[in-house]
């Protein structure tokens, strides 16, 4: 580079030249430092004389030249905290390890930078805290049956405890419940016995249905065996009936002419079957057709 030409350009261009041509950049410089553009995921915190003067949002903006400075600029992402475990224990004195995780994002950053120094480290230790304390409040088994309940707690309690540092929380999540090994071995034996204790109350419960039905069995049995009986009653009552109505309307020949009628038709069946058969009548079988033939001649 040659120097000396450098150093002769004010006396080539003229005193009358240089003075425009150092305000054009003096006015570009000014422009240039004026501008600020904020991209979409950030927001940038505007110092004058060391003193919080404005916080850029995302585009285009503009600040006075040498007297505002971006000195912090803040991403406005949601975050996630890293995964933090932390001893607990419940009101039934059982020693648990819960697994946490925080998402929040920033707000408004001002009351970040200038109110928290490590705002993860600071979340993080409310949260433990939060959370040793809500456990503290229930049994085991709360904990476990209503762990959505509890992430609901959690995260409203530290929204609460974050809100001056302008945060908001967005999501907390219990990972996992851990248990000592003296604890999950008695929580198995527990287990077995209540499996234990089921099946037994369903023997028993099956054991007293077969007894209910062979009972209800019986009863229906018994009940059918008096229906038979009251039939059989009632057609021994009707047939009892009808005889005294016979007897009644017709006298007591009648009746024995129906009677020696039907012992008649009941030989004369038998005589028909099949085959040679011998019939033998009793002395009185003749007795018994005389007695039809002369109640027969004697009917008008």
């Amino acid at each position: 580079m040659d120097y000396d030409l450098l150093f002769d350009l004010p006396n080539r261009l003229g005193g009358g030249t240089i003075v425009p041509l150092l305000l054009a950049v003096l006015l570009i410089v000014l422009i240039m430092k004026g501008i600020r553009i904020v991209p979409q995921s950030e927001q940038h915190v505007v110092e004058r004389f060391g003193r919080l003067r404005s916080v850029l949002s995302p585009g285009i903006n503009f600040v006075i030249p040498f007297l505002d400075r971006v000195a912090h600029k803040v991403s406005i992402l949601e975050r996630q905290l890293p995964t933090a475990s932390q001893d607990a224990i419940t009101s039934d004195n059982v020693l648990v390890q819960v697994d946490t995780s925080v998402f929040y994002r920033i707000l408004e950053p001002e009351k970040t930078v200038y109110r928290i120094r490590d705002v993860d480290a600071a979340i993080a230790t409310t949260v433990a805290g939060i959370v040793r304390a809500e456990i503290g409040r229930g049994e085991l088994d709360e904990v476990q049956s209503n762990r959505s309940v509890l992430m609901d707690t959690i995260k409203k309690n530290v929204e609460a405890a974050v809100d001056d540092w302008g945060i908001e929380v967005t999501r907390a999540e219990i990972l996992d419940v851990n248990l000592d090994q003296a604890t999950r071995d008695a929580m198995l034996q527990q287990l077995n016995a209540e499996r234990e204790r089921r099946a037994a109350v369903t023997r028993s419960e099956g054991q007293r249905r077969s007894v209910e039905l062979e009972a209800d069995a019986r009863l229906y049995a018994a009940e059918q065996a008096a229906k038979a009986r009251r039939v059989e009653a009632d057609a021994e009552a009707y047939a009892t009936g009808v005889v005294a109505a016979t007897l009644k309307e017709h006298g007591l020949e009648s009746a024995q002419y129906r009677v020696a009628l039907k012992q008649v038709e009941a030989i004369g069946e038998f005589a028909r079957g099949e085959g040679k058969q011998t019939i033998l009548l009793p002395s009185s079988a003749m007795e018994v057709f005389g007695e039809a033939f002369d109640m027969f001649r004697k009917k008008p």
